[in-house]
């Protein structure tokens, strides 16, 4: 048979007593700042999925300007071999 620690008596102790009186508005004000918690986790989320739109059409224009797909104009850096 194993003790009760003291954490656990502490735990049971508290949870037997009485009750401290909760203020009558609580609930009110709980949903309001669920509401408000909400409205600004919406916010972030379209500012995130503009800015998401907004990379896409740079990135969408800048490879239309500059073409990375293409290949490399040839160059003429190696002079040329005569005497072979």
């Amino acid at each position: 048979m194993s003790f009760p620690d003291r954490k656990e008596t502490e735990v049971r102790r508290m949870l037997e007593g009485p009750h401290p009186a909760l203020p009558p508005d609580l609930a009110g004000r709980a949903a309001e700042r669920g509401q408000r918690m909400l409205h600004r986790h919406q916010v972030v989320r379209t500012i995130g999925w503009l800015l998401l739109l907004a990379a896409i059409v740079a990135f969408g224009v800048w490879a239309a300007i500059v073409e990375p797909w293409a290949a490399p104009p040839p160059t003429d850096t190696t002079p040329p071999l005569e005497g072979w």
